[in-house]
Formats: C-alpha cells, sequence, structure tokens
C-alpha cells in the first residue's frame, strides 16, 4: 500500500479534462452488452470500478475490445449472455453488483457475484427483495455479498424504494426489460437517472417523472454509440480546491451537468463559489459544460433533504470546504454514507478532528464550525477514494506536512488523480 504526502500550496492554475463519468461509463457497458449490436463508447472511465464491469461482462460471453479513448462493445442481445465458467468479481463496485444483478436474475442460469472485503459487507437487501418479489432466486448470507442469482421468467412489481439509490433503481429497472408488464419505481427523493435516460437512449419503452420510474417490458435495446461526459464527483474535487486555494482559476472542460447529479453546483452557489458554465451541449440526452472556478470567500450552508441523493458522492469533499467556511455548516439526511466504500461520516470525523477541525458527527450527518486553520497530520484514507481525495484537498491548505495512507486506492475512481493535481499547482 502506497501512502502520499502532500504540502500546502500557493495557488492552482489551468485547464483539467475530468475522466469519464463512471456511474454512466458502467451503464453504458452494461446497456450496450445486451443490446442488438456493436457500440462504440467514447470517454470511458478508467476506473478499476468500471474495469471490474467489462470484466463481469467478458465473463459472461460478451466481447468489449478496447479503443482509443473507449471501447467496442459487441452486445449479445437481450438473452445471449452466457453462463459465467467462475464466481463474478464485482471488485470494490457496488454499482456493479447491483445493476448486474438486475440482468443476472432474468437469464436461464445461475450465476455467482461477490466482490472484495469491502463490498461483500456493503447492504444488498435493497436488490434481493425486490428481484425476490418479480420471480428470481437469491442465496446469500445475511443479505451480504457473495449473490448466487438463479434467474427466470420474471414478472413486473410496483415497488416503494425506502432509500433514494440510482443502483437500486437501476437493478430494477434492468430486471423491469425482462418482465412482462409495466415495472414501476418509486423513491424517497428523485436519484440520478443516467439509466433512464440511457435506456431512452436505446429503444426502451420508458417513462420518469420526479421520483417514479416506469418501464414497459419485455423490449430490446438497440447499439447506439455512446460519448461520456466529464464525471462531475471527479471535477468536484478540483472545483472545491480552485475555490478553496488563493490566487487559483481552474477550467474542468467538458463535464456531465446532469440536473440530478449537479447538485455540486447548487451547493458552490449556496457557499458563495464563483464559477461559470460555457460551452454547453448535449450529446446522448446527458448535458455537458465547462465549468471555471475561482478563489472565493466560502460562507456556511445547510445539506440535507431532496439535495443529498445529487451530492452523495461530493459530501467527503463539502466537508473539506465547510472547514474553511464562515458559520456553522450542517450536513444531514446522509445515514447513506456510512454504508458507502467505508463508513464515510466516521471516517470524515476521525481525520478533520486530526487535522484540528470543529466537527461533530451525527447519525446521520455533520456539524462543521469555521473557517478553521488546519493542521497537516497523518491519515486513513480507509481505503476509500473519495476519503483520499478530500483529504488530498485538505492537505494543499494545512500547515505543515499531511500523510494520506493508502492513496493508491483513488485509482478506483480516478486513475491519474494526483498526477492532474501536480499539474495544476503553481508555487
Amino acid at each position: 500500500m502506497e501512502d502520499k504526502k502532500l504540502h500546502r500550496v500557493n495557488s492552482l492554475q489551468g485547464a483539467v479534462e475530468a475522466p469519464g463519468d463512471k456511474s454512466i461509463s458502467h451503464r453504458a457497458l452494461i446497456l450496450s452488452a445486451i443490446s442488438d449490436g456493436v457500440c462504440r463508447v467514447s470517454g470511458l472511465s478508467g476506473a478499476l470500478d468500471v474495469q471490474s464491469t467489462a470484466a463481469c461482462l467478458r465473463a459472461l460471453g460478451v466481447k468489449i475490445n478496447k479503443a482509443k479513448n473507449g471501447a467496442i462493445v459487441h452486445g449479445v442481445g437481450m438473452n445471449g449472455l452466457r453462463a459465467p465458467q467462475k464466481i463474478l468479481d464485482a471488485g470494490n463496485s457496488g454499482t456493479t453488483i447491483r445493476l448486474l444483478s438486475g440482468v443476472l436474475a432474468a437469464q436461464n442460469f445461475t450465476a455467482t457475484i461477490t466482490g472484495d472485503e469491502s463490498l461483500r459487507n456493503r447492504p444488498m437487501r435493497r436488490i434481493i427483495e425486490p428481484l425476490d418479489l418479480m420471480g428470481a432466486r437469491i442465496n446469500s448470507d445475511d443479505f451480504k455479498a457473495p449473490l448466487t442469482i438463479t434467474g427466470g421468467p420474471l414478472r413486473a412489481i410496483d415497488y416503494a424504494s425506502s432509500v433514494a439509490s440510482a443502483q437500486v433503481k437501476s437493478c430494477i429497472l434492468l430486471a423491469g426489460l425482462y418482465a412482462r408488464g409495466v415495472t414501476r419505481v418509486t423513491e424517497p427523493y428523485h436519484s440520478r437517472d443516467h439509466t433512464e435516460l440511457m435506456l431512452q437512449e436505446m429503444g426502451a419503452n420508458i417513462r420518469s417523472s420526479e421520483a417514479l420510474a416506469a418501464i414497459i417490458g419485455p423490449c430490446e435495446l438497440h447499439a447506439r454509440d455512446i460519448d461520456i461526459p466529464g464525471d462531475i464527483s471527479a471535477a468536484a474535487f478540483f472545483l472545491v480546491a480552485g475555490a478553496l486555494i488563493p490566487n487559483s482559476q481552474l477550467v474542468m472542460r467538458n463535464v456531465g451537468v446532469n440536473l440530478l447529479r449537479s447538485g455540486i453546483l447548487h451547493t458552490l452557489t449556496s457557499m458563495g463559489v464563483n464559477y461559470q458554465l460555457s460551452d454547453q451541449i448535449e450529446l446522448n440526452n446527458e448535458p455537458r459544460a465547462s465549468i471555471t472556478v475561482k478563489t472565493s470567500a466560502w460562507h456556511a450552508t445547510t445539506l440535507g433533504g431532496a439535495l443529498i441523493p445529487r451530492i452523495i458522492d461530493e459530501i467527503p469533499i463539502l466537508a473539506i470546504a465547510a472547514t474553511q467556511a464562515e458559520g456553522v455548516t450542517t450536513i444531514k439526511d446522509a445515514r447513506e454514507l456510512r454504508v458507502k466504500e467505508s463508513d464515510r461520516l466516521a471516517a470524515l470525523a476521525s481525520n478533520l478532528n486530526k487535522m484540528g477541525a470543529k466537527v461533530r458527527e451525527k447519525e446521520d450527518g455533520l456539524v462543521i464550525s469555521g473557517p478553521t486553520v488546519l493542521k497537516g497530520a497523518e491519515l486513513d484514507s480507509h481505503n476509500d477514494h473519495r476519503i483520499a481525495m478530500a483529504f488530498s484537498i485538505a492537505a494543499l491548505i494545512a500547515e505543515g506536512e499531511t500523510t494520506i495512507q493508502n492513496a493508491e486506492c483513488v485509482d478506483i475512481s480516478f486513475p491519474g488523480f494526483y498526477d492532474i493535481l501536480e499539474s495544476v499547482i503553481h508555487d
């Protein structure tokens, strides 16, 4: 395991290409794999999580060729997947295991899918129960991976999810592709809608409105070339850094600004950050833009309710920003962060305390007072990519040296993060 040492910097300047959106990349590979032809996917994320999805699909008989800036996926159709010869390994990726489970639930074979230690401790009841209602048989130990899924004919259901989770919703919708009738999913709040937009692009009969999504099955998916925008969750680390560090200006190019993912922009506005959008276009139903951010004076805010699903991946870096904001920032309704790659609320509170921040951990969030001068410290990444990246940015404004333990875990979502960060540092 490799540690990373970082120090305070004086300025960030330059333009950055965000890596391909990880959420959209998973969906592009899976939907292309069960489509009726060849799909060229450009802008594909190189994240280890996405590589896990590709490896699972190859094990299911899908041919995926590497291509410049992406991949070529040879779709096998809705019923062309083959029984795997070994256990499917989703690695650290909750998206891989949950979305593929929806597809596996409809196949005429049995498959087992698992992941690393972190993934094996993440909750799977939330997908097992609806898939069981649809007719799949899933064996597990205490509703945790590994999952052994015996697929077969599925029936449409109306399902009210207790959590606003795009992974849960997508799992059910993908199973609904195979079920006869209308499968409906409702959520407490509207989660990201990349699955719905891509299904629509590929010809599925799907409708969504606010916190309801419905798909009519069975249906075929038609191959489409897909261009993936930059990942706004990855860009968020640089957006916050550019607004925190003095004398800075950064441009993030070709970033996806889907309304249900761009809660970070709403939050930056509410906290007083100076940013601008340019070059706005839409491809494959996904809007994208360049975002320019400058050093700003931050002030506190309250983050909660329907906003949380739109910023769930950005909360770690927003917690760092809150330490520099004038006033008390409250993060609430974010209990879901306790069942991510790590218990992110506990990890944030522990590391922020080590750096001298004024933070109070609550069951569903954090209360952070600022501004506070952060001190360099030795910090545990908890093998969580977003914790490692968030505290790497914190190190750039802290006094003294900061060490991020097991920093290579950033490759789970953002390979090359540290190289790009070093390229924009101006001391």
